[in-house]
């Protein structure tokens, strides 16, 4: 997913790759996994330093970021990543690097929790909420439940003091239990919480695509536009009672950046595609995660150089695109300022007045931000006054009374 970790973004605009270690292999065969069917390999030594090397040279900012994806990375053994680590100090010249790794959770032990102890990892884990709604589509490569064992990971990483974030999927299973699912995580301790709705479509030939494509159709665990706004609002509710600045739900604050005319943080929610790369095994550089076709392919590092692929003309359309392609009605929305048309890869449908490439989930993104415009002009009010945002709780207490 491709999703981002929450993490300080120090960057004024940093060149941005993210690596796929192990391909995409993985000990796990998730239902909505869009990355299984990418082909296997493995990230091999001679790469991984090329491309440790071009990365820090591109780099004109004194912090770098390496974020370590899969498939599944913890599939490479903790001596593979010892190496990274080498080549980061040997290549650094001066900076500070920062190393974020996504994980099932599953592989988790005590070494490993405390090699990312003590190299200052921080660390996703992707679990989709209660034993019951995670074990619906996260299963092992056997067939067999997950939930207990991404329990104990996460119990280890609390037993070494690793910080991590949870990155949940919202999908056919769980959206219809929002409480339950938000619940959940406040309960189990988790400090970040990000989720990200299941939107995947398929072609006759069984093919998963992307962007605007005719001929597709949803599978049975994406979620639908009703059930999206839905669940946002329905969890929104829950932790704005109690839990704002303890519990940072990362599209609450997206939202929250937005209306203050801050950056969000979060590509989706941007005006513009964050630009954000993808290396595959074979030093293969895509325009995004999301996006590993073909048609998105940018080069490969043996023969072009990271600062070429992403600063060159095709990497530049993919970003700028975004804003470009929006249809009449996202233009003309009151809430584009908070939306921007969300991600590309979910504009296949038509607008009001029969526009292809408008967003399949405009409808639930539109209920969500006129239920929270309220609050969210509140808190806007409150930073201004160099007061907390967290101050919107007690004015819901006082609703009640």
């Amino acid at each position: 997913m491709t999703e981002e970790m929450h993490i300080a973004r120090p960057f004024g605009r940093p060149l941005y790759v993210m690596l796929k270690p192990a391909g995409a292999r993985c000990n796990m065969a998730c239902s909505y996994c869009y990355y299984l069917e990418k082909g296997g390999g493995l990230l091999s030594d001679a790469l991984l330093e090329e491309f440790t090397r071009q990365y820090m040279e591109a780099q004109t900012m004194p912090q770098v970021l390496f974020t370590w994806h899969g498939g599944e990375p913890l599939l490479r053994p903790i001596a593979f990543y010892e190496k990274a680590l080498a080549l980061q100090r040997r290549y650094a010249h001066g900076r500070q690097i920062d190393n974020c790794l996504q994980t099932n959770g599953t592989l988790l032990t005590d070494e490993w929790c405390r090699f990312l102890r003590d190299n200052h990892f921080l660390v996703g884990i992707s679990i989709d909420g209660p034993q019951a709604l995670h074990d619906a589509h996260r299963l092992t490569v056997g067939g067999k439940p997950s939930w207990q064992q991404v329990m104990r990971g996460i119990d280890l990483l609390e037993k070494h003091g690793v910080q991590w974030n949870a990155m949940a999927t919202v999908n056919a299973a769980n959206v219809e239990h929002p409480i339950a699912f938000y619940r959940f995580f406040r309960d189990i301790g988790c400090r970040y919480l990000q989720f990200t709705p299941v939107v995947e479509r398929r072609d006759a030939r069984g093919q998963l695509v992307t962007g605007m494509h005719s001929q597709a159709a949803l599978t049975s665990w994406s979620v639908t536009p009703r059930q999206w706004g839905a669940f946002l609002c329905a969890v929104y509710d829950e932790w704005v009672q109690r839990d704002v600045g303890t519990l940072f739900v990362q599209l609450f604050d997206a939202t929250l950046a937005n209306w203050a005319g801050q950056p969000p943080g979060i590509c989706a929610l941007s005006p513009t595609c964050s630009g954000g790369a993808v290396m595959d095994v074979d030093g293969t550089v895509y325009s995004c995660d999301h996006f590993v076709f073909p048609a998105y392919c940018l080069g490969n590092i043996r023969q072009q150089s990271l600062t070429a692929m992403l600063n060159g003309e095709q990497q530049q359309r993919f970003v700028f695109q975004k804003s470009a392609a929006l249809t009449p009605q996202c233009r003309a929305c009151d809430f584009r300022f908070t939306c921007h048309g969300e991600c590309p890869r979910n504009r296949f449908a038509v607008d009001s007045q029969g526009n292809p490439g408008h967003n399949y989930l405009c409808q639930g993104y539109q209920q969500f931000f006129a239920h929270v415009a309220a609050d969210m002009d509140f808190m806007l009010d409150e930073l201004r006054a160099g007061r907390s945002p967290a101050n919107v709780m007690a004015r819901h207490t006082a609703s009640k009374d």
